[in-house]
């Protein structure tokens, strides 16, 4: 597993959403998103099941208008924030992909396979 620093905890405030590319650029990344809501961090890849696309349109833009779900920008499919489940939308019944979050004294980590 390889440990990225995301950002420290005031970073990331409740009901926003935050997107991070991870590792060499050069060598190929792996982009992810976190969202807060209720005081709890979720995080995603950020690539939308139905054609494999990065959902947000303008930067740390993943949720939809009233920051209840995660929006894909590129056809409108919404996603649970707790699961990332598709609730509506071309790839429902599908799910987002997880990425397991780290809290430290410095703030969160995501951790992903190498």
């Amino acid at each position: 597993m390889q440990k990225y620093f995301l950002c420290r905890y005031d970073e990331l405030a409740e009901g926003q959403s935050r997107g991070f590319c991870l590792g060499d650029t050069a060598a190929g990344s792996d982009n992810v998103f976190a969202v807060m809501k209720d005081g709890e961090v979720y995080a995603y890849k950020n690539s939308c099941p139905h054609r494999g696309i990065n959902l947000d349109w303008q930067e740390n833009q993943f949720l939809d208008p009233d920051g209840a779900l995660i929006q894909c920008a590129s056809h409108g499919a919404l996603f649970l924030i707790e699961s990332g489940e598709c609730i509506a939308g071309p790839c429902a019944g599908d799910a987002l992909t997880p990425v397991p979050i780290e809290h430290s004294p410095e703030g969160l980590y995501v951790l992903l396979a190498e």
